[in-house]
């Protein structure tokens, strides 16, 4: 049990970043997983608030969309949409909002939407969803994403949701209710906004990881926190609790769909 890989890591380290008792507004894929590991470990009174319109859910298994139905019999309570937005997010009652990304740039920027240029991407990605919003007005942001050049990048090729904006005090000037993303998850470590620049910094390092392997992996010149921290390394409880989540949630996808005949 003592052996584990950087995924595992990266998703044990946004989870911890989690508390009890917390409200989240959670994204689909790797923020689910960590924030569902918080409530089956550290943080069990967590709220978590789906897209769909689901909050206080529970889910056994990670759901595959923010329409899987595991989200609504879990749930505390169903809403409509509209109302997730104006009465919970906007009205500033999410303290966290846990997004991912396919591109994060230097001041917390995320793309969400295309790779290349948007009339004639090489890619064109999910879109916004919620993310937009979320980013504005969540009392704080986290992100989790994997690592490369191509991910952390020095200029977006779409700005989907803000983070700092250009930096340097931008959000603050702006309608923006939300504090903007405070951490950035990958698998060598977190980067954190700098006061006074807003631009993410290393501050954070998981054992085994170096500031060359970081900064290799990131696309602009990255610069150091004044003290890098170590994380500690994954301990059994959580390594346990989070395989037994996916081992649960591979079991459960391979199962046929039976949709009943009318």
């Amino acid at each position: 049990m003592s052996e584990w890989t950087r995924d595992e890591m990266m998703t044990i380290a946004a989870a911890r970043r989690l508390w009890n008792g917390c409200v989240c507004f959670v994204g689909i894929g790797l923020p689910s997983a960590a924030c569902n590991l918080a409530r089956l470990t550290h943080a069990p009174d967590i709220v978590l608030v789906y897209e769909s319109g689901t909050l206080g859910t529970r889910p056994d298994v990670l759901p595959l969309s923010i329409g899987d139905g595991e989200l609504a019999d879990t749930a505390a309570c169903v809403v409509p949409l509209p109302e997730i937005f104006a009465y919970f997010l906007q009205a500033g009652r999410v303290d966290v909002g846990f997004l991912g990304a396919a591109q994060v740039d230097r001041h917390g920027n995320l793309n969400s939407t295309v790779i290349g240029p948007y009339d004639a991407p090489s890619t064109r990605l999910p879109g916004a969803g919620g993310a937009t919003e979320i980013a504005a007005h969540a009392r704080q942001t986290f992100v989790v994403i994997k690592a490369t050049r191509r991910s952390l990048v020095e200029r977006l090729d779409f700005r989907t949701s803000a983070g700092f904006l250009e930096g340097r005090g931008a959000r603050a000037r702006t309608t923006m209710r939300g504090g903007g993303p405070r951490a950035v998850i990958t698998d060598f470590g977190v980067l954190t906004p700098e006061d006074g620049s807003d631009e993410l910094v290393l501050s954070e390092l998981y054992p085994g990881a170096t500031e060359e392997e970081a900064r290799a992996a990131v696309g602009w010149p990255l610069r150091l926190a004044p003290v890098i921290e170590r994380i500690a390394a994954p301990t059994p409880a959580e390594l346990e609790a989070l395989r037994a989540l996916h081992a649960r949630t591979r079991a459960a996808h391979a199962q046929p769909v039976r949709l009943p005949l009318t």
